[in-house]
């Protein structure tokens, strides 16, 4: 969360319950000229701020001083790297810092809070369950890379990185095959393919004839999605967006 010097501020730390009060707390920090430290909620001496969940929100609010190291953060992330940024409590600064294994939280007297790219969703296919499927992603906040034109996997791959989902909503396999072919060159978090068992058994074994084996085609979810014998368009989407949402929740 983000509070400017007239009070103004987006972003949240509650979903709605507190971020009143975190701007008043932010205002009198500015004010003060130095950092604060506060919990609101359960353990709380605020006792007119109640979280409605029972629980309890410790906050630090850090006085921007120097931007720079945000914007490092944000230049990475739109290259699509990840980043991360270090808060020390002590001299009341902020760092950044390259791409780290460490999660977000405490080491020793310093704070680390990892950033990783926006989830990219590739969603190729010329039907309905592809418009239905892009519409769901976009209105989920994902961001979106719709393929419904013909292209080689030398192109595809390039457009594919880690932090991208690899959807084919094809009911042609000669049309899905080059673009099949790119994700599985490429490392993406997931690759899921519409279409039934019997379908999924002609895409491995044309994917065997051009040389892929076991090991590839076993990063294929095929059937697609989470609900099993999904028919119409809504359904399917909603599918596939579960789906790929836990599989990106088990990769963080």
């Amino acid at each position: 969360m983000a509070v400017r010097a007239d009070g103004r501020y987006c972003g949240f730390v509650s979903g709605g319950c507190t971020e009143n009060a975190v701007a008043a707390e932010a205002l009198e920090a500015l004010s003060l000229g130095r950092d604060r430290f506060l919990k609101l909620g359960e353990g709380s001496p605020f006792f007119d701020i109640v979280l409605p969940c029972g629980g309890g929100i410790n906050l630090s609010i850090h006085i921007l001083r120097d931007a720079d190291p945000v914007r490092q953060v944000l230049f990475h992330l739109a290259s699509r790297r990840p980043a991360t940024l270090r808060y020390l409590p002590g001299s009341q600064t902020i760092e950044f810092e390259g791409p780290t294994e460490s999660e977000t939280g405490w080491q020793d007297d310093v704070f680390l809070t990892s950033y990783q790219p926006p989830t990219r969703l590739i969603l190729c296919g010329r039907s309905i369950e592809l418009t239905t499927t892009v519409q769901v992603a976009q209105a989920a906040g994902y961001e979106v890379l719709q393929i419904d034109q013909p292209m080689n996997s030398i192109d595809f791959a390039s457009r594919i990185d880690e932090y991208s989902a690899v959807a084919l909503l094809f009911h042609d396999l000669d049309r899905e095959l080059p673009l099949l072919q790119g994700a599985l060159t490429s490392k993406p978090f997931y690759i899921g393919a519409l279409g039934s068992r019997r379908t999924h058994e002609k895409r491995s074994a044309a994917l065997r004839r051009i040389g892929f084996g076991e090991t590839d085609i076993a990063k294929i979810k095929a059937p697609i999605g989470v609900f099993d014998k999904a028919r119409d368009a809504s359904s399917i989407a909603l599918s596939v967006l579960a789906d790929i949402a836990a599989a990106r929740l088990r990769t963080q």
